[in-house]
């Protein structure tokens, strides 16, 4: 179908939330229509296997504002990203979760610094209800990646925000399988300013962010954006061989000087901490080279399945 291109498009990738679906959308309509603007929202769903295409269905049958992208499987949060990106077509586009982690209500804020004259508003986390662990989890990663990367990327700040079309045109341009949206954001430029909020814990279920995928991104977040890693490794094969050089001269001190020198112990502490970080060593470099074995293969980024409200194809993934 053909529609006039709104002003502002919410994406938000979904995967097995049917039970928050209906919630999400009535708190966005309230959020939304007093702003009198022209708005869609794009649902990218990421190979659900519940009912989540079932409720979008009816929903979108309820108002054509609603618009959805089934992806053939699940691609990982921040590909469906990219799949709304290049799907949304307002002025301005809003990311969010559909969780309900990321309050609806904020957006309203977004729009008015949006209209100020700011290319980018983004949401900084102040306040997260998580476990301890969590929290700590992400505020140690984020301070790392701060002093890591050659980019400023915000403390605490994740991928709810909005973005100025402008924005969203470089986004779209990248290039580059493994995606870490928040940080191609920072190194967009522009104009940006931060909204402090209190992100609350999920409404209904259990988080689809397994440890795992969490380390994943993080590790993302951190080789995308830094070659401090590789940095690292140089670095640790000049202190190695600096110590080896000053344990040969004690050797042959020792050897000159003292008739029996025991030797097995030493012989397998050197061999062992040698081998570890050689393994560490090739594995940050393993890191990079699987990143550009994936960059060379120039596969799409996605797979559309199914679509709704929407009629439109675009480059960045098969349909």
């Amino acid at each position: 179908m053909s529609v006039s291109a709104p002003t502002l498009s919410i994406v938000i990738p979904i995967y097995n939330e049917a039970g928050l679906l209906e919630e999400l959308w009535d708190r966005l309509r309230v959020a939304l229509d007093p702003l009198g603007l022209h708005w869609e929202v794009i649902f990218i769903d990421d190979g659900s296997r519940d009912e989540t295409w079932s409720v979008l269905e009816r929903l979108a049958r309820a108002d054509s504002r609603i618009r959805a992208l089934g992806l053939s499987r699940n691609f990982g949060h921040q590909i469906a990203i990219s799949a709304g990106l290049e799907w949304a077509r307002g002025d301005a586009v809003v990311i969010m979760d559909g969780d309900l982690q990321d309050p609806p209500e904020l957006i309203p804020e977004f729009v008015r610094r949006w209209q100020e004259g700011y290319e980018v508003v983004y949401a900084v986390r102040a306040r997260r209800e998580a476990s301890a662990l969590k929290r700590l989890a992400y505020r140690a990663f984020y301070r790392l990646l701060a002093r890591m990367a050659e980019v400023d990327i915000p403390l605490d700040a994740g991928d709810f925000g909005l973005m100025d079309r402008r924005v969203v045109e470089v986004l779209r341009r990248m290039p580059e399988r493994n995606r870490f949206v928040r940080g191609l954001r920072s190194w967009a430029g522009f104009r940006q300013i931060g909204l402090p909020y209190a992100r609350p814990a999920r409404a209904r279920g259990r988080s689809k962010y397994s440890w795992r995928r969490l380390f994943r991104l993080a590790l993302d977040g951190l080789v995308a954006f830094s070659t401090v890693p590789l940095r690292l490794a140089t670095w640790m094969g000049f202190f190695v061989s600096g110590v080896s050089f000053v344990g040969i001269v004690l050797y042959l001190y020792r050897y000159f000087t003292t008739p029996r020198v025991p030797g097995f112990t030493t012989l397998i502490i050197a061999l062992l901490f040698l081998g570890g970080i050689q393994l560490i060593t090739i594995g940050i470099i393993g890191e990079y080279i699987g990143r550009i074995y994936d960059e060379v293969k120039q596969r799409p980024l996605y797979v559309v399945a199914r679509t709704l409200n929407l009629d439109r194809p675009r480059q960045g993934g098969l349909t």
